[in-house]
């Protein structure tokens, strides 16, 4: 009974930031790590970002790194992805995912929901 409903994409200009959330229902959201992943079209979908079910550990795709940034609000079962300097490359439909485990993982087999996805579309 996990439900996972992502929302914040939109359309930006390169160099602009937006920040992505993930608002989930059901239970034990505090006690699995929660990941990001994107699609863009015609590619194959990646990972993004990964955080622990505590939050005390992070985990990004060498592309975002120094530009995205993962967290989560345990207390209101959201997870955030914001996301700076924006590049028309991170263009995809962005999708959050909850790991099977409290450990993250940048591995699709590892996760077991999905929510519908947000689309996040660069200008350049």
């Amino acid at each position: 009974q996990v439900q996972l409903v992502e929302s914040g994409g939109g359309l930006v200009q390169a160099g602009g930031s937006l920040r992505l959330s993930c608002a989930a229902s059901g239970r034990i959201f505090d006690m699995h790590a929660m990941g990001w992943f994107r699609q863009a079209i015609g590619k194959e979908r990646e990972f993004v970002a990964a955080i622990s079910w505590s939050g005390g550990d992070t985990l990004y795709a060498d592309s975002v790194k120094g530009r995205f940034t993962i967290s989560r609000d345990n207390a209101k079962n959201t997870v955030y992805l914001q996301m700076n300097n924006l590049k028309p490359e991170d263009t995809a439909l962005y999708y959050c995912g909850r790991a099977r485990e409290k450990g993250f993982s940048n591995a699709l087999i590892d996760y077991d929901y999905w929510g519908q996805g947000t689309q996040v579309t660069v200008s350049s």
